[in-house]
């Protein structure tokens, strides 16, 4: 993960709406509990962080609860799952999955294909009852773009490299070390709009 520079709550706000209008009128529009969750994520120590991510960032991305948008089997059980244990989940159940979940499978053929946009993280759970139960608390935690997320996976378009655009709610160093993780803007400075 490259972190590129701090950003302001308003900021991120306004591109999720951008890219997420809550009143897009199509089956099971979620942008609404999105932007819910960006309020929620705002609470999270650390401020927001404009990243760039690559395949094996998103693929440890950890997805809270999620029942297939009413679906009849659960893609995401309380404890959740990473983005690579979810799609795996969808290519080992295949047809069958999809079956038993057509909303969600549609959003994942729909979306396969479609222009990225940046993804939403943060660095812990967000207050909902979506989270209460994730065995993973810190890192990196979904807070909008499972569908895309998945979908891009699945379509093999994730970026070997940081490329994937994405706000990160929290302090970039609770994501840990690693070989990946990088500061791309050396001396990236806050712009003081966030919580300390």
């Amino acid at each position: 993960m490259e972190i590129v520079t701090a950003v302001a709550y308003a900021e991120v706000r306004d591109a999720y709406l951008r890219d997420h209008p809550v009143e897009r009128t199509h089956e099971a529009n979620s942008n609404q509990a999105g932007e819910e969750n960006l309020e929620r994520a705002d609470r999270i120590p650390g401020g927001w962080w404009r990243v760039r991510l690559s395949r094996a960032d998103v693929l440890g991305v950890v997805l809270p609860w999620h029942l297939s948008e009413g679906g009849a089997r659960e893609l995401v059980p309380r404890s959740g799952l990473t983005v690579a244990e979810a799609a795996e989940r969808i290519r080992s159940d295949g047809p069958a999955w999809s079956a038993a979940n057509p909303v969600c499978a549609a959003k994942l053929r729909l979306l396969r294909w479609a222009p990225f946009t940046p993804v939403y993280l943060g660095t812990g759970p967000v207050d909902h009852s979506d989270y209460t139960d994730l065995l993973v608390r810190e890192g990196l935690i979904h807070i909008d773009g499972l569908h895309r997320m998945l979908a891009w996976e699945l379509a093999g378009r994730l970026p070997d490299r940081p490329r994937l655009d994405g706000f990160l709610a929290g302090d970039p160093r609770l994501v840990g070390p690693g070989p990946a993780r990088t500061v791309r803007a050396a001396g990236a400075t806050r712009t003081g709009d966030e919580p300390a």
